[in-house]
């Protein structure tokens, strides 16, 4: 049993430096001359065969086998036949999206100084504001750095706990001033031109839209815009590492996001990664490593950020999301149809940015 385990380790230990072995060999050969980046976040079991998450439909679709090791983050990387196109799960939340974005703009085997970068999840949706199974190019990414406190201490006149750092109550700018070195981004906002573009290439896309969606519209007969088939939009979004519900948090959403932006931006998508992969990505910008002005971001509604009339917020998070399979489809839908006009047309957009 021992000389068994011990094997084991050997042929562990012997992988790990095989694989950091053959990353390097790659690194002294030229870098891979990359076009387009295409970002998930997690998957639900095997990449292929079995229930979708948001890595699946690109992997199936595109017929992607290669892959390549990737150590520092968390999972391989699949590539084209080409190698000008990196398909990349970047795990959940903030954190961990943040650091595999950072690992793989600083990973010598890519050049990737002119590549498109694309983020494709799904998100909860404000059902004021548009059904599940819909697909928005976000504008702007809105972070969750705020001061709070608890709703039974908070004064009596308050809506909600959360406030501004730096302001003295909820909806409340901060007082003009200057930029304290190392205060935390909270707000990115995206190139409206590459976002308009995005959109005005797959506004009339027929999306999927199966009949558990239809028989879900019937829940939310009250709110029009949840009755509509799926669309294609534009919207801004809040990023939290809380996974939050409910109709006063999604009121919240909607003042956050309009105050932040200054009143430009409308509460359309939840989600837990993008104000860690923009803040990588602007550093990496900055750095020279990437083009920070093409990047797109596409959130589907796999879910509603409150619960509908007749179910308390308890029942509605801890239900069923009969809109995750189709958002996961209509998101590659959407993405590869940009995806594929950028790549069938590189001589074009790698000296224009559209």
């Amino acid at each position: 049993m021992i000389r068994a385990q011990w094997k084991t380790l050997l042929m562990a230990a012997a992988a790990c430096v095989g694989t950091a072995f053959s990353i390097r060999a790659q690194a002294h050969d030229e870098p891979w001359k990359i076009q387009a980046v295409v970002l998930t976040t997690y998957e639900n079991g095997a990449d292929t065969g079995d229930k979708a998450g948001e890595l699946q439909p690109w992997v199936e679709h595109e017929h992607l086998t290669e892959k390549l090791p990737f150590p520092l983050g968390v999972h391989n990387i699949y590539t084209d036949r080409g190698h000008h196109l990196l398909v990349v799960m970047t795990g959940m939340t903030t954190g961990p999206a943040a650091a595999s974005v950072m690992a793989l703009g600083l990973d010598p085997r890519f050049d990737l100084s002119k590549a498109y970068w694309l983020i494709d999840g799904c998100a909860g949706f404000d059902p004021t504001v548009a059904p599940e199974g819909s697909a928005a190019w976000i504008t702007h990414v809105v972070g969750s750095v705020m001061k709070e406190l608890d709703l039974r201490e908070m004064p009596k006149d308050w809506p909600y706990g959360k406030f501004l750092t730096g302001a003295n109550a909820p909806d409340r700018p901060v007082p003009a001033g200057p930029v304290t070195p190392g205060e935390p981004t909270l707000l990115f906002t995206l190139n409206p031109s590459l976002v308009a573009w995005a959109y005005s290439m797959t506004d009339k896309l027929p999306l999927v839209d199966p009949p558990e969606l239809a028989h879900e519209r019937q829940i939310w007969r009250d709110i029009p815009a949840a009755t509509r088939k799926p669309v294609v939009l534009k919207g801004d979004e809040l990023a939290s590492d809380v996974f939050w519900h409910g109709r006063m948090p999604t009121q919240f959403a909607r003042n956050w996001v309009k105050l932040v932006t200054h009143g430009e931006g409308q509460f359309t998508a939840s989600e837990m990664e993008d104000s860690g992969m923009m803040e990588s990505l602007m550093r990496l910008g900055h750095a020279g490593r990437i083009d920070d002005t093409r990047v797109l971001i596409l959130r589907t509604a796999s879910n509603y950020t409150q619960q509908p009339q007749g179910m308390t917020a308890e029942q509605s998070i801890n239900g069923h999301m009969p809109a995750e399979a189709p958002a996961m489809e209509n998101g590659y839908r959407v993405g590869a149809r940009i995806i594929h006009e950028i790549m069938n047309h590189w001589p074009k957009y790698s000296v224009q940015t559209p």
